[in-house]
């Protein structure tokens, strides 16, 4: 194992996983918080009842969630080189998992925000509240504490898809333990890999169980 050659290649490979990692985040949560609230919303019986838009999302969600990030990054080829222009490198792996995090997280917020009373939601509307003025102060500020969990939650599960950044050439961490460690038969490479992800799972996971602690004692 020669640090001094593989070091620099270790530090590329994180800043490839922290672009991967961060970019998805922003874009897929934000996607994923509007997708989840028009899922919610839409609901038979809810603010912004309507049928066909709440069918439409909750099937697309149903069929996009369970298949395999893997197989989904071949499905989605034709649009990715519709969007960026190829179906390899980083920005074309990063463009899929964009994707894959908004529809995962849509049903997470869709979730949490089922789970609030509604009776606080009709005190709301009794009030004379208009559907977007319930959304900004009764829905989210209820729902913030899972949705910070939620959001944890997409963290580590981005974190675990960009491990197979290598298999479009996006690099990143994964690919680092793989043609380093694995295929060198290099097991303390693999070794300190896993143990950097590990941690980065960790902290992320400590910090989002603090910032939902505060967020329920609001």
């Amino acid at each position: 194992m020669n640090w001094d050659t593989l070091g620099p290649l270790l530090w590329q490979a994180a800043g490839q996983t922290a672009y991967m990692v961060l970019i998805t985040l922003v874009v897929g949560g934000f996607f994923g918080l509007l997708i989840g609230l028009g899922l919610y919303l839409t609901r038979p019986g809810n603010l912004l009842a309507n049928r066909v838009v709440f069918s439409v999302l909750n099937v697309l969600i149903n069929i996009i969630r369970p298949i395999p990030f893997i197989i989904f990054l071949v499905a989605l080829g034709p649009l990715t080189r519709l969007a960026v222009g190829s179906v390899i490198g980083i920005e074309a792996f990063t463009f899929a998992m964009c994707v894959m995090a908004s529809f995962v997280f849509a049903r997470l917020v869709e979730q949490n925000l089922v789970s609030i009373d509604p009776g606080v939601i009709e005190a709301a509307r009794a009030m004379g509240a208009s559907p977007w003025r319930i959304v900004r102060t009764v829905l989210v500020p209820e729902a913030l504490a899972p949705l910070v969990l939620g959001y944890t939650f997409l963290f580590i599960g981005v974190l675990d898809m960009s491990a197979i950044g290598g298999y479009l050439g996006a690099g990143g961490l994964g690919d680092f333990a793989i043609v380093h460690g694995y295929r060198q038969y290099d097991w303390a490479v693999t070794f300190v890999v896993v143990v950097i992800i590990v941690v980065i799972a960790q902290l992320a996971q400590l910090l989002g169980n603090v910032l939902a602690r505060r967020a329920l004692r609001r």
